[in-house]
């Protein structure tokens, strides 16, 4: 049986916001020269980055559900564009790790930023209360969605 009631609205407007930043991403992905794969590899390096956590091309690939071979060529290929680096790890000189390069950042920016803004703006006008809900539920989506796979 499906669900049914006032929630289920909710979900499906997550849906749509889903399928129109989707759509969005493509848009960048499209202008740049990118696949869609670059895009999400550069997100998921910029997270790891904010989070103080070095990406190693394994964590990488496991992350966008890649095997070593397309990893590697994707790498490369966000390499060979100037959007990302690889480095020898801080912690660990052995081990390669990947970085976002800084004209990369500001490429995104230049194109997510005002998105960003007007999404940083409506959080602006929501109480404390009603941003730890959100981010409650968006929490418990995503971890919904990983573990769904």
């Amino acid at each position: 049986m499906q669900p049914q009631g006032p929630e289920l609205e909710i979900v499906h407007l997550l849906r749509a916001v889903a399928v129109e930043l989707g759509l969005h991403s493509g848009r960048f992905a499209r202008r740049n020269g990118m696949h869609p794969t670059d895009v999400r590899a550069l997100i998921a390096l910029m997270d790891a980055a904010r989070a103080g956590e070095e990406v190693t091309p394994g964590r990488l690939g496991t992350a966008l559900g890649l095997n070593s071979a397309g990893t590697t060529a994707l790498v490369d290929r966000l390499e060979r564009a100037g959007h990302v680096r690889r480095v020898r790890g801080g912690t660990d000189r052995r081990r390669v790790v990947i970085e976002v390069d800084e004209k990369a950042v500001a490429l995104g920016w230049s194109f997510f930023g005002p998105l960003i803004g007007r999404a940083v703006e409506l959080l602006r006008d929501c109480d404390k209360r009603e941003r730890a809900a959100i981010k409650g539920f968006l929490e418990g989506v995503r971890e919904a969605a990983a573990e769904a796979r």
